[in-house]
């Protein structure tokens, strides 16, 4: 990957941002349960961070997705892995399908002010029986006149309490199976008829996250995204993004974890000497950095090779796999280095051990990953 003057001035712009304007105040945002989403999202609009690879005409930069990638690199300093989930959901989750085949209409209402970010937006896919099983989502959405009246529930919903609109994947039909039956909609969360809930969860506790209800929700017909019964198709193109970006963070918040182990462990004595001083605790923390830079490696070969056009899907979903797995042990080796100061809640290990749990659920699981790297390589159906 060949990184220019320009990538390098899009990082240092979100850099600042995360420095001077989120940083200082993730623990307070934390404790809270929720961060300000409108104001986040605001300060990344402002700096032209939302939207990087979409089209101008709409507020977007236009540029290829490595620099999509340089940013999110950047979100990963980030010391709450909620923040930067809800980021990422605003960049590279519920815009994709809507700035590629949204109108110009729906897109000039709906994308524009996403980019600018004066609204918030969330992506519709999870259900409480299909989460990884995306085919098995069972929202309706039946056509009435010139609206659509939708009925079901989404679950797990990242940014769903605060955000102003869903990308919503539902059912449109009955026939043609469940690959072609799928659409895409713009839904307004102010709309009658929906319900929401927040959810409590293990880690994540900066990011609001809810179960949400439609009850005969009336939607204008021309919120469609592209056309009727090719959303679930739409969606997988949008996963290749989201699985990268969700790499390409995930990294940053795993680097900050042996950072600030390694200055830990040098400055702790144990039976006189200092833990980093013990062979076992040496040579694991460099196996660990060995296996982030080669999840680096293999993000940054999978970006060149969609800036140039080609089909990732398998890259994607191997650099995801790597991540879930890393995510689970990078942070778990590195709290028992801490010893008992690694189970307090103020050390920021902690939050990243409970945080990082979700790296090899969300965005597909890593057995969803394995299946999906199976196939790809003919050695399953």
């Amino acid at each position: 990957m060949q990184w220019t003057h320009e990538h390098d001035e899009l990082r240092r712009t979100a850099r600042r941002i995360v420095d001077e304007e989120i940083n200082p105040n993730v623990d307070e945002w934390e404790e809270a349960g929720q961060f300000p989403a409108h104001h986040v999202m605001k300060l990344l609009g402002d700096a032209g961070l939302i939207g990087i690879s979409r089209p101008t005409d709409y507020g977007g930069l236009d540029l290829d997705y490595s620099y999509e990638v340089a940013c999110a690199e950047e979100m990963g300093g980030i010391h709450a892995y909620g923040v930067s989930t809800a980021i990422g959901v605003q960049t590279n989750m519920c815009i994709p399908a809507l700035a590629k085949y949204g109108s110009d209409a729906l897109r000039e209402e709906w994308l524009a002010p996403t980019f600018a970010g004066d609204l918030v937006g969330c992506i519709g896919v999870s259900e409480v029986g299909s989460g990884s099983d995306v085919a098995n989502v069972k929202s309706f959405a039946r056509r009435d006149g010139d609206d659509y009246v939708i009925n079901g529930q989404k679950m797990w919903i990242s940014n769903g309490i605060q955000a102003d609109w869903m990308c919503m994947l539902v059912n449109t039909g009955e026939e043609n199976g469940p690959h072609r039956n799928k659409s895409l909609i713009v839904v307004p969360l102010t709309s009658d008829g929906i319900t929401r809930h927040k959810l409590s969860k293990l880690g994540l506790h900066s990011s609001d996250t809810a179960q949400i209800f439609f009850d005969d929700v009336r939607v204008p017909a021309s919120n469609l995204i592209g056309e009727e019964g090719r959303g679930f198709i739409y969606q997988m193109e949008q996963f290749q993004e989201e699985r990268l970006y969700v790499v390409a963070r995930s990294l940053g918040i795993m680097q900050d974890a042996l950072d600030t182990t390694i200055e830990y462990t040098r400055d702790r004595q144990a039976f006189g000497k200092a833990v980093i001083d013990n062979q076992f605790v040496a040579f694991r923390i460099a196996e660990m950095q060995t296996e982030v830079e080669a999840l680096r490696a293999l993000l940054h070969s999978a970006t060149e090779k969609y800036v140039a056009g080609e089909d990732v899907t398998t890259l994607a979903s191997m650099a995801k796999y790597k991540m879930g797995r890393l995510a689970e042990w990078i942070p778990g080796e590195c709290l028992r280095f801490w010893g008992g100061q690694g189970f307090m809640h103020e050390n920021r290990i902690s939050r990243t051990y409970r945080d990082m749990k979700v790296g090899a659920i969300g965005g597909g699981s890593n057995e969803i990953m394995l299946q999906i790297i199976a196939k790809r390589m003919k050695l399953s159906g």
